[in-house]
């Protein structure tokens, strides 16, 4: 503690971000990165982008990344924004819309652990609403009731780190059924196996979903993410960022993700191996002895019924594996193991395999 810090600081709880050991033959199963490369598309247009023309600002609207992403989505670039990677987009989030004196924010008890860090940022009200005891979203609990109305809400489709996804009808009932405040759909593992919400932006002018390259598109160190919704609320969101940032996406970003967004079979490619990935990995566990969820998304998330979570990871680390473990109520016995290369799960369940027995 510093007597320089403002009195916000001392009270801030900062995200903790998943481990990037620097160790030799590592088997990283725990931060949900893609196991395949970027798009070479991608590779060579950021090559081409550094140039002396680096020496000028890049464009502060970033027009050509935002008519990409409304080709791929068949939207109109007004109802684009984007930004540093889809984090700092929900930041800009939470200060445009969800600060409202007496009416909360909601969002899941277990899920995205930036949300709370942000509340707490930014000093806005929120309540945690619990999973069902099978780890789901419960749609009623999040519509107005007993004169209680949100503030707003966000949830991540799929759940982070739970892998469960809402069907679209839920989605849609829980926009129609909080018309009050702006409801936020998190789609950053949307790709794997869920359904998008973008399709039900032009029916909902308080529905904002957000996206990012750096998992389906293999770019996390890129760092480029977005919104899509209403044009208010773009613009909404563009009032924060050109009072924060107005150069956010730089020009070898910006170049990359358009080439990324525009190679479609490359983004099919790796997308459909790590599904088929994911679902060899699941049934692996499962013969182990692993309870695991559902997942839609680019991770499984499992627990064995006679053997410690933490433990367990612990062990796998020994053996250069790394998998996340949370130490929080609820799913402490739990694993979130993100999927890798099949050579990298084959690794996984064979020190299981060890461990187990």
């Amino acid at each position: 503690m510093s007597q320089y810090w403002s009195p916000i600081v001392a009270t801030l709880s900062p995200y903790v971000p998943g481990e990037q050991p620097k160790l030799q033959n590592l088997v990283k199963l725990n931060t949900n990165e893609n196991p395949y490369p970027p798009s070479p598309k991608a590779l060579q247009a950021i090559r081409a982008a550094a140039s002396d023309t680096l020496r000028l600002y890049p464009d502060p609207a970033s027009e050509g990344l935002c008519q990409a992403v409304a080709r791929a989505l068949g939207v109109r670039p007004e109802q684009v924004f984007v930004g540093n990677g889809s984090d700092e987009v929900l930041a800009h989030a939470f200060q445009a819309f969800f600060k409202h004196e007496g009416r909360p924010l909601l969002f899941p008890d277990i899920s995205y652990s930036f949300y709370p860090v942000y509340c707490g940022l930014y000093q806005i009200e929120h309540a945690t609403v619990a999973l069902d005891e099978a780890f789901g979203v419960v749609v009623d609990d999040y519509l107005p009731s007993q004169g209680r109305q949100a503030g707003g809400v966000i949830l991540p489709n799929p759940n982070a780190p739970t892998g469960r996804a809402l069907p679209l009808a839920d989605i849609e009932r829980l926009a129609a059924g909080n018309p009050q405040c702006v409801v936020l759909i998190d789609e950053a593992y949307v790709d794997f196996g869920a359904e998008s919400a973008v399709a039900l932006v032009d029916r909902h002018p308080n529905l904002l979903v957000v996206q990012t390259l750096s998992k389906s598109r293999s770019l996390a160190g890129l760092r480029v993410g977005y919104a899509i919704g209403h044009p208010a609320l773009i613009e909404g969101l563009n009032r924060i960022k050109d009072s924060f940032n107005s150069y956010p996406i730089d020009r070898l970003a910006a170049a990359g993700a358009i080439a990324a967004i525009e190679d479609q079979a490359h983004f099919d490619r790796t997308r459909l191996a790590v599904i088929a990935t994911r679902e060899r990995l699941a049934a692996g566990l499962v013969e182990l002895g692993f309870e695991v969820l559902p997942s839609a998304a680019n991770f499984v998330f499992a627990r064995h019924p006679a053997h410690d979570g933490a433990a367990l990871a612990a062990q796998l680390r020994e053996r250069s594996i790394i998998v996340r473990h949370f130490k929080r109520p609820r799913i402490d016995q739990f694993l979130r193991i993100t999927v890798g290369t099949d050579a990298e799960c084959a690794s996984l369940i064979t020190a299981l395999k060890t461990l187990l027995n």
